[in-house]
């Protein structure tokens, strides 16, 4: 069974840094694009930025400059470096992985379960 798990979440104050983590766990083959998305309540689930397996990044305009997505294939592990927060940055974030369980096996996408980030003015 795939499950991803994210870390690193928390509360920090306006101008401050977090580093979020998933990682993936379970039988698979590779993993294609990964991505970090983020909710307010209320709201719909928004794509903050993803990465290909090549490296590849992409950002929404609101966040370029302040996050920085990367991972490490080996591990299983994507990351989102966040840097000078601000209260519009408060949300739950959730990471996303598109996943082969085969190499013959069409793409699924799992979803982990969510960390809060809170920042203060």
């Amino acid at each position: 069974q795939v499950q991803l798990a994210e870390s690193g979440g928390g509360s920090v104050q306006n101008g401050g840094s977090l580093r979020l983590s998933c990682v993936v766990s379970g039988i698979i083959s590779s993993i294609n694009e990964m991505g970090w998305y983020r909710q307010t309540p209320g709201q719909q689930r928004d794509l903050v930025a993803s990465i290909s397996t090549a490296g590849t990044t992409a950002y929404v305009d609101s966040v370029k400059g302040r996050f920085t997505i990367s991972r490490d294939n080996a591990k299983k592990t994507v990351y989102l470096q966040m840097d000078d927060l601000g209260p519009d940055d408060t949300a739950v974030y959730y990471c996303n992985a598109e996943v082969l369980m085969t190499p013959y096996s069409r793409a699924v996408r799992f979803w982990g379960q969510g960390t809060q980030v809170t920042v203060s003015s």
